[in-house]
């Protein structure tokens, strides 16, 4: 009979099935819990990275908007070009991973097949450039020059390239109508960064798409959010493997808005082509102090309505094609733009370029000269030259004109009657040991509107300087260790003012304030911040923030959000003497330094008021300055190392308003040659569809002939 239960099993046998019903148990609890853990603990994340895995975004870059000029012709558009495309999700699916056909690609647009196959490789810290930076998902473009044979072979030979397009798209373009540049105004495009990309998320501004070129400089960049647009962006699921199983929600792009700006594109070719010109000719003129000719390395010019403060043109010399930058510029070209021997073209000189102002300085020093108690018509000595202690400042060509007043010390730019009244009114001030100082020569400058930005509607404007009291003594405590260290090497000449420096150059020395009241020293303006002031002066006394863009309109031209005027200031002087400078200008056209410039102008019909100015600069040569204007414009001009005021930039801004108001050269004027006798109020027409009406451009003049700046002696200061 036999031992085993009616089980049939013996004991080792139910061992091992409670072993096994142990384990079974075990591992039900370890995945029940493993569940719980990823669908209740952590389930909202899980949910979140399972949808961004699941869902994939192709972006439809939205149409850039135009800059437009007054009259409605494009600065800047679109053009269409076919740019051929790769899809690196469909190469990515193929055994060899697109070798083949990006190969074959390569064959046709003649293109090295290793900088081809660059293009769609990903970027990550250890890949290097060229290669991509957005979303594998979004079509990379390999060219954007491609031609329409190229075009018509790739969508011919379809099934040679799988995943490849070549499309029609609008890339950006800088038409530079009539022959104007504009490259500074404008500024130019590039791709965004990540670090944009971040920045706009925390900052709550419109999220930035790794597709997005966005501004860089100039208009592009100042206006950037309001011409870039909104993408377009469709969602895709796609499975683990990158495949396409369903569409989710889709949004379209939306263009961009246009900017209408006060540049005229006629008169900012003029403006080009004569500061260009003008420079050129200084360098044929020979420096009088060194006998070599001068370097006239830089140059600006500022072209802006007086009653609204709208600029009309602004060129900077040297300058550029902005096209450089369409579609990624070369490392070549970037070198050329960027590097030590560029010149640094990419400087906008009218809002970036400082400079001592020389003699256009004087009608700061001469309304600070009345609001200190000093007469306008009373009369000061023009001497030759000027005595303080053992140290003599001359006047410029030490010439005198005996005793003048204020109004005539502007027409021939005496340097003297202004350092008798700056050193007088710093001995008032405690001289070298000042209580209560009223500074009247400084404060008048920030008054004017020096030392701070203008508030124009471009990016990366400098300031300028006033070297008051505060500054110097900044600059003291910033230096003094370096020059009490240099002083001490006796005998030698710089190491005695660099001893001097160190003991007192805190101080608001007499020297400091006559040199300051020429224009001199350690003073800096731009050529925006003199255009401001004359406009100013023109004006009445009204300070202006200048600005480029006039209007913003919708794509569709349902919204017109115009750029009014707005003002910062008022110049410190009242209708009297504001009325005096004004005759003192006229007569600096008419009878002073600068009626060699005007002569045969029709200052009867149009009042030309001028003020010239030559600045030294130490160990370079002379700036030229030259700032004018009439009841309806305002021309500022100055040339790095170009010589004289009138003698170097004179000619240039002659033509500038010849063009302006169709003078000729015997004065006559002629209203059908004209371009913009009066500043254009009204915006172009802007039609039902949102297009924008633009007016024939006439055709560039012709370049003009030699100058023939070195047939008279300059005599302003």
């Amino acid at each position: 009979m036999s031992n085993l239960p009616e089980t049939g099993r013996d004991s080792r046998v139910n061992i091992r099935l409670v072993v096994i019903q142990i384990l079974v148990f075990s591992l039900l609890l370890t995945l029940g819990g493993r569940l719980w853990y990823l669908q209740i603990r952590n389930g909202d994340q899980y949910t979140a990275e399972a949808a961004d895995n699941h869902i994939q975004q192709v972006v439809a870059p939205a149409t850039r908007g135009s800059i437009l000029d007054a009259r409605g012709i494009p600065l800047a558009d679109n053009e269409t070009r076919l740019v051929v495309s790769a899809n690196r999700t469909d190469l990515m699916k193929m055994k060899d991973r697109g070798r083949a056909v990006l190969s074959r690609l390569a064959g046709v647009l003649g293109l090295p097949a290793d900088e081809v196959a660059a293009k769609v490789r990903l970027c990550d810290a250890k890949t290097p450039k060229p290669c991509w930076a957005g979303s594998p998902y979004q079509p990379i473009p390999i060219t954007d020059e491609a031609t329409t044979q190229q075009a018509l072979q790739i969508r011919e030979r379809a099934e040679d390239f799988p995943g490849i397009t070549a499309e029609p798209t609008a890339v950006r373009r800088y038409a530079g109508p009539g022959g104007s540049n504009t490259a500074q105004v404008l500024g130019y495009l590039s791709p965004v960064s990540d670090d944009e990309i971040i920045k706009a998320k925390t900052a709550g501004r419109p999220p930035l798409l790794r597709s997005d070129q966005v501004g860089r400089s100039g208009l592009e960049r100042q206006y950037d959010a309001e011409l870039r647009g909104k993408a377009g962006v469709t969602r895709y699921e796609v499975d683990n493997l990158g495949r396409v199983i369903g569409k989710a929600k889709s949004d379209k792009a939306v263009p961009g808005a246009n900017v209408v700006t006060s540049i005229d594109a006629r008169v900012q070719a003029i403006a080009e082509r004569e500061l260009d010109q003008a420079m050129k000719d200084a360098r044929k003129e020979l420096d009088k102090n060194t006998g070599v000719n001068y370097k006239a390395d830089a140059g600006a010019v500022v072209v802006m309505e007086s009653r609204t403060g709208r600029v009309v043109a602004m060129a900077s010399n040297p300058t550029y094609d902005p096209n450089a930058w369409v579609g990624g510029i070369s490392a070549k070209d970037y070198q050329q733009l960027t590097g030590k021997d560029s010149d640094y073209p990419l400087l906008n000189r009218a809002i970036q370029g400082q400079a001592a102002p020389g003699s256009v300085f004087k009608v700061i020093s001469a309304t600070a000269a009345v609001n200190a108690g000093y007469s306008f018509t009373d009369n000061y000595n023009c001497s030759s030259s000027y005595s303080i202690g053992s140290q003599v400042f001359k006047n410029f060509e030490s010439k005198g004109y005996g005793p003048i007043n204020l109004g005539r010390a502007l027409e021939v730019s005496c340097d003297t009657v202004f350092y008798d009244l700056a050193y007088r009114q710093w001995q008032k001030d405690g001289g070298n040991n000042p209580k209560h100082p009223k500074d009247w020569f400084y404060r008048t400058a920030h008054q004017f509107g020096l030392g701070k930005e203008t508030g124009i509607d471009l990016p990366n404007e400098v300031k300028g300087r006033v070297p008051d009291r505060e500054w110097k003594k900044r600059y003291w405590e910033a230096n003094k260790d370096v020059w009490c260290k240099q002083g001490d090497n006796a005998g030698d000449y710089a190491a005695k003012i660099a001893k001097e420096n160190c003991e007192s150059g805190m101080r608001m020395r007499a020297g400091d304030s006559v040199n300051y009241s020429i224009g001199q020293g350690d003073t800096l303006v731009t050529p925006v911040q003199m255009a401001t002031i004359y406009a100013a002066i023109s004006n009445g006394g009204t300070l202006y923030n200048p600005t480029v863009g006039k209007a913003v309109v919708s794509p569709d031209g349902k919204t017109v959000q115009e750029i009014r005027p707005t003002a910062h200031g008022r110049l410190p002087f009242d209708g009297r003497t504001r009325d005096q400078l004004d005759a003192a200008l006229a007569g600096v056209a008419t009878q002073g330094s600068a009626a060699w410039r005007f002569e045969g102008w029709p200052q009867k019909e149009i009042p030309m008021h001028a003020k010239t100015g030559t600045a030294e600069v130490y160990g370079k040569q002379t700036t030229s300055w030259f700032a004018t204007y009439t009841q309806d414009y305002t021309v500022v001009m100055t040339i790095s190392q170009g010589g004289t005021g009138s003698g170097a930039s004179g000619p240039a801004v002659r033509k500038i308003y010849n063009g302006l108001y169709g003078v000729d050269d015997k004065g006559k004027v002629d209203p059908r040659k004209a371009l913009l006798p009066h500043p254009q109020e009204k915006l172009p027409t802007i039609e039902k569809d949102g297009t924008i009406e633009a007016q024939k451009i006439d055709p560039p003049a012709p370049k003009p002939k030699e100058s023939d700046a070195a047939r008279k002696e300059e005599k302003d200061g």
